[in-house]
């Protein structure tokens, strides 16, 4: 019998039984889309946590832990590592700044900088420039946002009340100085932990303004200094830290490894991402492994329905037996028509996974800023389910199996027929 002559014996059965055909195929369709949909959960899961922290600005940066500065010696071994751009150093004062400007005031935190080393790396200002002289500094983005007078404080209260009893916040962005704060002189008062007033105190020429946050959520009012402010205050407690910026990500590792072999404690948040990717292998294996389930499940469908289509057909096979068909190409023909039934599953399944996972993707974003209260929420890029082609091609793959196995045994069962018993029975 040749190929085409099996396909249209097997087409052709298919068709006598549209009904029990078509309740299997939708049996098959429904567990081979309930593993795509279940694991595309993971997929969606993970890339949207790996573009969160991929879109981070930090993710060509490498930490250096440690509560001494940077001796000279070791900047410059750093510094004549490959791919190494700049070695920043920072130290973050160990107390709160009151700034003082007209009739506002507002409480900050600070940081020294090595403003050197900044200004080798691509601007982080929204306006103005870097500090030149001890008495310059540059603020953050919500620093005008933060000096508050009397008038400001009662409103930020009456609205906060609001939004809260609404189930909401209020972040204060209608008040606050509203002129342009480059070039205006503020008074700095710093203050420990404990919030006694120290004498330190001066004025600075604000010259820059730093970019806005990644994230709306996110209030920047911090002050940055440039070094000569240690001349300034000597007796400043100050914490150290440095980052080490690496020209592109994929020399990120190379340049960690390279500096945990000459003994420094790096850290970098590409070593987050290779600990979430292992997570999320173990966790969508997981969830393929209860989809699967599903498919099995579904098996029984076409277990039940194959092993009908033997019994029904036992005459057929003793006709076919009595012209010289060989077993091997009576396993064939049912197991072509098992075949066919997961492939017309695993086809529906595909369509019916992509579909729901649009729908997922374009709707629940909306739906959960609904029940959170949270309008800003749709704006963030989040993705619940992604279906990639090696997805499409694992659960089509287990579904096909899964379809074959499940008619291999009515298919051997085909084999064993008696011709003189197969052609006694009724038609």
């Amino acid at each position: 019998m040749l190929f085409k002559d099996q396909l249209q014996f097997v087409r052709q059965h298919m068709k006598k039984n549209k009904l029990r055909v078509t309740t299997t195929v939708l049996a098959a369709m429904i567990g081979c889309a309930f593993l795509i949909v279940l694991a595309s959960i993971g997929f969606g899961i993970q890339e949207t946590m790996r573009n969160e922290i991929l879109n981070q600005e930090k993710i060509t940066e490498i930490e250096l832990w440690g509560d001494e500065s940077l001796t000279a010696e070791d900047e410059k071994r750093i510094n004549n590592v490959e791919h190494v751009n700049v070695v920043l150093k920072k130290w973050d004062v160990g107390a709160s700044v009151l700034s003082s400007f007209e009739d506002r005031t507002g409480y900050s935190q600070a940081a020294i900088v090595d403003m050197e080393a900044q200004s080798k790396l691509p601007s982080n200002l929204s306006k103005g420039r870097l500090p030149k002289k001890p008495n310059e500094i540059v603020v953050g983005y919500h620093y005008a946002q933060s000096l508050l007078n009397e008038a400001d404080q009662t409103e930020i209260d009456r609205k906060s009340r609001e939004a809260e009893a609404n189930g909401t916040w209020y972040n204060g962005e209608e008040e606050g100085y509203k002129g342009d704060i480059i070039g205006k002189t503020v008074t700095l008062k710093f203050e420990n932990n404990e919030g006694d007033q120290e004498t330190q105190s001066g004025e600075f020429t604000i010259v820059g303004i730093l970019k806005k946050p990644s994230y709306d959520w996110y209030i920047d009012s911090s002050i940055l200094f440039g070094q000569g402010v240690q001349t300034l205050f000597p007796s400043l407690e100050t914490y150290p830290t440095t980052t080490i910026f690496v020209d592109s990500l994929e020399n990120v590792i190379p340049v960690l490894d390279h500096l945990k072999e000459q003994g420094y404690q790096v850290y970098s948040v590409i070593e987050q991402l290779e600990e979430m990717d292992l997570f999320f292998l173990i966790f969508k294996i997981g969830l393929i492994f209860i989809g699967t389930i599903a498919v099995l499940i579904a098996s029984i469908g076409i277990f039940n329905t194959m092993t009908m289509a033997v019994t029904e057909r036992t005459r057929e096979i003793g006709v076919l037996k009595a012209i010289g068909a060989s077993p091997a190409l009576i396993q064939r023909l049912f197991l072509m028509e098992s075949a066919f039934i997961g492939l017309l599953g695993t086809g529906l399944a595909i369509i019916l996974s992509y579909a729901i996972s649009f729908g997922a993707n374009a709707i629940l974003p909306h739906v959960l800023a609904y029940a959170l209260s949270e309008e800003e929420l749709t704006g963030y890029e989040l993705t619940f389910s992604t279906i990639p082609f090696s997805l499409v091609l694992i659960a089509g793959g287990i579904s096909l199996v899964v379809a074959i196995l499940s008619g291999w045994r009515p298919a051997r069962k085909a084999t064993k027929i008696e011709v003189i018993q197969a052609l006694r029975q009724e038609l």
